[in-house]
């Protein structure tokens, strides 16, 4: 089952043809498809995508690019999205010292105050962590037993991988593994068991080989198995289909 983990068909870059893209991906063999939000307004358009289409789900959050204009109420905001039965997790939520869109303080007070709801709402967390590994570890670690999920378009080291597995976190890919200078992700990718993997495109954005420079979508996922398959010494359809049963079980997809 080929399960896109983490898009964002909601954002302005599909406006002009929205419909059609949706459309033309589910002719194209994606079976599954989880709409990140990140802010209040993309997580109440993401519950909205997952109404409308049958194969989306979604989930909602807020991205540490936010914390520094997100309202008082937004927890309260999100336990109200989370009754929506096709809402799968708390997400994206994490740092993001590479930007600073959002000063550290702010995103590091959203990112705990956002695993504390995750872990009294009972769902699973999918994590942004650029240039913040260290923290985003420590927080995963200090929330051991009580929350476990996804850090989405992984980009740590194998030594963080190997501590993340240990928290029985999986850890999401997509088309940075098919860049020519993706030199640690081709490490991590053959060091971690493919129990531990999940596929994603991240779009619009993030568009693999040989279709970078394009807007991304969910048509190019097999571009991102067929590269694992590769790098791993192993078939696409093994990928393809231990990927979609580890997706199933991260976000407990009936």
């Amino acid at each position: 089952m080929l399960i896109d983990t983490h898009a964002h068909y909601d954002d302005k870059r599909f406006d002009g043809d929205r419909n059609e893209v949706i459309k033309t991906v589910k002719e194209n063999g994606i079976d599954r498809i989880i709409n990140c939000g990140a802010s209040v307004k993309s997580s109440r358009t993401s519950v909205d995508l997952a109404k409308k289409y049958d194969f989306i789900y979604a989930t909602v959050g807020v991205h540490p690019h936010d914390t520094d204009r997100t309202p008082d109420d937004t927890l309260d905001i999100l336990a109200d999205l989370l009754n929506n039965k096709k809402v799968l997790a708390v997400g994206e939520i994490g740092l993001d010292f590479f930007r600073n869109f959002s000063d550290k303080e702010s995103q590091r007070y959203w990112f705990k105050k956002q695993m504390d709801f995750t872990a009294d709402m009972g769902y699973p967390a999918v994590i942004h962590d650029r240039d913040a590994h260290g923290e985003c570890l420590d927080m995963a670690k200090k929330y051991k037993g009580m929350v476990k999920g996804v850090f989405h378009c992984f980009a740590g080291s194998v030594e963080m991988a190997r501590e993340l597995v240990k928290l029985d976190y999986m850890m999401s890919f997509g088309g940075v593994a098919t860049f020519a200078n993706a030199k640690t992700c081709r490490e991590v990718l053959k060091e971690l068991p493919l129990e531990s993997i999940l596929l994603e495109t991240d779009c619009p954005y993030l568009t693999p080989h040989p279709h970078r420079g394009e807007r991304n979508d969910s048509s190019y996922l097999p571009l991102i198995a067929e590269k694992i398959a590769e790098i791993k010494n192993i078939k696409t359809e093994t990928v393809i289909s231990k990927t979609g049963e580890n997706a199933q079980k991260c976000f407990n997809i009936k």
